[in-house]
């Protein structure tokens, strides 16, 4: 089970936007890879189209899992996030610092 999930608030760990907190768009769970609002930005040279006029556009590029690390919505703090069983069997994550259940 993946500790990090769709429109969650992580922080960046490493790389050129260390200290960056932003919001999980699409996650890679096979290569290990996610896609955060705002970071990571690269350069897409674009060919015109019907569609659009051609030129150079800056979109974000995954980042690795790794270097990324889940913030917590009641204390605003990261943290490894521990996964604990509710009484009805449902898997949770539970942060380290609070003890609040992550949704």
């Amino acid at each position: 089970m993946l500790n990090i999930k769709k429109k969650d608030k992580v922080l960046v760990l490493s790389g050129k936007d260390k200290g960056k907190k932003g919001e999980i768009i699409k996650v890679f769970p096979d290569k290990c890879k996610v896609i955060v609002e705002k970071v990571n930005f690269v350069k897409r040279h674009t060919k015109s189209t019907k569609k659009n006029s051609g030129g150079i556009y800056d979109k974000e590029a995954p980042i690795g899992m790794s270097k990324v690390m889940l913030v917590c919505p009641k204390c605003d703090r990261a943290s490894r996030p521990k996964f604990d069983k509710l009484s009805d069997g449902k898997k949770v994550r539970v942060c380290r610092r609070c003890s609040e259940i992550i949704v």
